[in-house]
Parts: C-alpha cells; structure tokens; sequence
C-alpha cells in the first residue's frame, strides 16, 4: 500500500470494515503478518482502529493467521 493524503476508506464512505472481508484486511497486514502502521497505509486514526479490531478478530476467529512463517 502507498500512502496517499486521504483515508481509502473516508473517500469512498459506504466501505464498511468487518472481520469477515479477508481480502481486504490481508492488505493492511505486512509480510510478517503485523499490522502495518498507519504511516505506511494512509488510513486516518478512526479507520486504523477497526481495522485493527477486525484484524485482531479475524485472527481470534482463525480466518486470518497470527505469523507468516
């Protein structure tokens, strides 16, 4: 992901984040499966915060795993 000036997320404004849309968090995690900072994503503080949450839900839920390797 490339940083841009505005929120992906704020810019299209009906996108809902939820732990269930897989493709659409795996691009906001890293090569190592962290979350990538918000710094390297664009996303503005609101939208980092419910990705994290759906992340960190999809991770408890086994949709997503905790590491790559």
């Amino acid at each position: 992901m490339a940083k841009s000036k505005t929120c992906e997320f704020c810019s299209l404004g009906a996108i809902d984040i939820d732990y269930r849309q897989i493709e659409l968090l795996k691009r906001y995690i890293g090569v190592w499966g962290k979350i990538l900072p918000r710094s390297k994503t664009g996303v503005c503080a609101k939208h980092q915060r419910k990705l994290a949450t759906a992340i960190k839900r999809a991770r408890h839920l086994a949709l997503l795993p905790f590491t790559t390797h």
